[in-house]
């Protein structure tokens, strides 16, 4: 079940913990899909009240697989004030060009008219292999409040050849590949949503520093740091569970578990991830 009060502690630790000032509600860490709707909108909100104040963006994912239910989302999103909805592509009856993924997109968008419309492309969860680069053409005039992406994949060609296209600086750029993010600033990314920010918002937020700088030598130590506890996680096997498992031993809150079909965390995985991540030494710890 989805634990409402300890949302405000949450807010507090991102933001006086882990210096992260922006949040995005209800996507893959937080398990948007495998909540009802009801779920969605009281976890919605709760992030609404908490964050007033203390965050200076929220974002809420309102995509789902009916139509009519994210565009419920998307009205329920700008009742309360969100900055921004976002919204992933259907992946059961999926869209197999860029005009009927448009189509989709523009229905769920129209229904919040004041409200920054994000694309969330997740091609590794979704099987929406439409290129971010083809999207854009010609976007704006059938989604104004179209704002930009949360580009959740490896091809940074397609991702360079977005920032090139957007001479104008006119949308924006979110990465969602965390092991890779310096790869993608490099190319002109302007920020990052991803899990790892839960636990290493203040490591990440150092690398753009120093990215921006630029001192690319500190930058590339911090993404060498973050991929080197990845990498060790990812080959014990590393998901949601595992995401919501680090996060509790790092920061103190209780996570909880997941919902079916997902499982705990193993002990043995808390036992490792734990070891690994005390074992790294970071520039600023020196």
């Amino acid at each position: 079940q989805i634990n409402l009060p300890v949302i405000c502690q949450y807010v507090d630790y991102l933001v006086n913990e882990q210096n992260v000032k922006n949040v995005f509600v209800n996507g893959t860490t937080g398990e948007g899909l495998s909540l009802s709707i009801k779920e969605r909108k009281q976890l919605a909100e709760e992030w609404m009240c908490q964050g007033k104040d203390k965050l200076d963006h929220v974002i809420i994912h309102v995509g789902a697989l009916s139509l009519l239910e994210c565009q419920e989302l998307a009205r329920h999103a700008a009742a309360i004030g969100a900055g921004g909805i976002a919204v992933i592509a259907p992946f059961f009856f999926k869209p197999t060009n860029k005009d009927e993924l448009v189509a989709f997109l523009q229905k769920v968008a129209s229904e919040a008219p004041e409200v920054p419309f994000y694309y969330y492309h997740i091609p590794p969860l979704t099987g929406v292999k439409i290129r971010v680069e083809e999207l854009l053409d010609g976007i704006k005039a059938r989604i104004p409040t179209f704002q930009g992406v949360k580009f959740s994949d490896t091809d940074l060609l397609d991702l360079a050849q977005c920032i090139n296209k957007n001479e104008t600086g006119q949308f924006e750029f979110f990465y969602g590949v965390d092991e890779q993010l310096l790869g993608a600033l490099a190319v002109g990314a302007d920020g990052a949503v991803g899990s790892t920010y839960n636990y290493l918002g203040r490591q990440a937020n150092l690398m753009l520093q120093a990215f921006a700088k630029p001192d690319l030598a500190l930058a590339q130590k911090y993404q060498f740091l973050t991929g080197e506890f990845l990498n060790f996680v990812i080959k014990l096997g590393f998901g949601v569970a595992e995401t919501k498992a680090v996060m509790t031993f790092v920061s103190g809150i209780p996570m909880g578990p997941p919902r079916l079909p997902l499982v705990d965390a193993s002990r043995e995985f808390i036992v490792k991830a734990k070891a690994k991540l005390d074992s790294i030494v970071w520039p600023d710890d020196v």
